[in-house]
């Protein structure tokens, strides 16, 4: 009966059964149904984190109410466009220039397609696009390894697995592998190579149309002329630039990848409606979180006034190392852990151009250029193609890159960043630019931090107490997960704080 029902679609199957188990936002009948209202929860940040959890309780009629410091929803979750206006903790005042129509995403950027996100943006009728994160015809340059000219991207790729192809066959050519390999798998092996690295029979790398063309193949009489002087075995593994390609394979890296149309920032856009304005208060930078013997109180400032706000359960969704410098009374245990939670630096300039050059004269249509300089990435829009301008992301680094970045004033960036994406492009890099604006994750008040570094990862003991209900303060937030700096981490993390959250009301 059973097997029947399950396929009728009447009982679950068993191979339903042995997957991942759906998430089920909390409903309005789960309180109607246990004869009760529902309770009230203060969020403490309104980005992805905060914002996703006040969705979710939404749906079962909590009266929830988000305390958000700035003066903006989204937290990293941040798209630039021409009017905007911030003020880093060094001072420097910046407001962007950009043309109507051009934008530069400062916090997340790109959705791999496995992601959650990608459900909450169908869910929320938020339209989407590819977002080209490998492009074939993009650039390599590392100058510190000695490199004199940048590279195509297809062009390091075939002469790096060219010659990894040719120094593997010939090694089970010469019965090298014969301890690992039966001789039908060395067979198999060799063929394989001899695709997949365009060795041939000879089992020798001298180039192939993988490199690319220096005229491209066109009508009759043209038949192309690819890229001639290969270089040795030795100057491509000295160039250093094999190690960008496991970049692709990553799972979290893998194309197909996707942006909203328009901005990242229409996913919290979305939210934000979906919650409703009135229920979040901006420029409201909380003071203290205080658990009490039946709900929280918080205290914040807002507007110049202190004020507090009491609920029966509170949701942490703002960056954990913010959190361990505001006053609380959640226990030793929890400052622990929240201290050991290190915020990471990241930055980015946006610079617009007066044309899209390097569509028209560099055919590069999408995609990041790699460097070694530190600039680290540079990413070309993967959206307006063949418009009249475009916006190129100059630099996206982290680290020591970054906090060097953000040690100069604004325009001292631009000139620094110009100056060497020109070794790549050329002068129009220089002569073409109109604007620039430049973000620095660990410089913006209330976030101080682009992602975070948690030792041993989230589970680890260290993070315990962070990861359980501190009385009635729950904790949510990207670093608690295993997609940090991702808005999937965010978007799970608050799923599992409403889940906990919610079967604790309904108990």
């Amino acid at each position: 009966m059973l097997a029947t029902m399950g396929a009728l679609g009447l009982a679950p199957t068993a191979g339903a059964a042995s997957r991942e188990p759906v998430f089920r936002a909390p409903r309005s009948g789960d309180f109607t149904l246990k004869g009760r209202g529902a309770a009230k929860v203060v969020v403490v940040g309104g980005g992805i984190a905060g914002l996703a959890s006040a969705y979710e309780l939404g749906k079962a009629g909590y009266d929830c109410t988000i305390l958000e410091a700035r003066d903006r929803t989204g937290g990293r979750n941040f798209t630039v466009r021409g009017g905007d206006t911030t003020l880093d903790l060094y001072g420097n005042r910046q407001t962007a220039r950009f043309s109507e129509g051009q934008y530069m995403n400062a916090g997340p950027g790109r959705i791999p397609q496995w992601m959650i996100t990608m459900d909450y943006c169908r869910e929320l009728g938020v339209p989407i696009e590819v977002f080209t994160n490998s492009n074939a015809s993009a650039y390599i340059y590392n100058e510190k390894a000695g490199m004199t000219a940048p590279v195509r991207y297809r062009t390091a790729k075939a002469d790096t697995y060219g010659y990894v192809s040719e120094l593997l066959a010939k090694a089970t050519d010469l019965g090298a592998l014969d301890g690992d390999l039966t001789a039908d798998d060395r067979e198999r092996l060799l063929e394989f190579l001899k695709d997949f690295g365009d060795i041939g029979s000879e089992l020798k790398y001298t180039g192939s149309e993988h490199r690319g063309f220096t005229t491209d193949p066109a009508a009759a009489g043209t038949p192309g002329v690819e890229l001639g002087e290969v270089p040795s075995a030795s100057e491509v593994f000295a160039s250093g630039v094999g190690r960008y390609f496991s970049f692709e394979f990553g799972y979290d890296q893998a194309m197909l990848m996707f942006q909203p149309v328009g901005g990242m920032d229409r996913i919290p856009a979305a939210l934000t409606k979906a919650i409703g304005g009135r229920r979040i208060r901006t420029g409201a930078v909380v003071q203290e979180i205080t658990d009490t013997a039946h709900g929280v109180t918080v205290r914040y400032t807002q507007d110049g006034r202190t004020r507090t706000i009491d609920a029966d359960y509170c949701i942490a969704a703002l960056p954990p190392h913010i959190l361990a410098k505001t006053a609380h009374n959640l226990g030793s245990a929890v400052q622990t852990a929240l201290e050991a939670v290190k915020p990471s630096s990241a930055g980015k300039i946006g610079l617009e151009y007066r044309n899209r050059w390097w569509e028209s004269d560099h055919r590069i249509y999408g995609g990041i250029t790699e460097t070694d300089m530190d600039l680290s990435h540079i990413w070309y829009p993967s959206y307006g193609f063949h418009a009249k301008r475009g916006l190129i992301v100059g630099y996206y680094n982290t680290g020591a890159n970054a906090d060097a970045y953000a040690l100069l004033s604004p325009a001292e960036r631009e000139r620094r960043a110009v100056a060497q994406g020109v070794k790549i492009h050329g002068e129009k890099y220089r002569t073409e630019l109109a604007s620039s604006f430049s973000h620095h994750w660990r410089q913006i008040p209330h976030l101080e931090g682009a992602w975070h570094t948690m030792s041993g990862g989230p589970d680890a003991p260290a993070y315990a107490p962070l990861n359980k209900a501190a009385g009635h303060v729950y904790f949510a937030g990207d670093y608690l997960s295993y997609a940090d700096a991702w808005q999937h981490g965010a978007f799970s993390s608050a799923r599992k704080a409403v889940t906990t959250l919610h079967e604790r009301v309904l108990a």
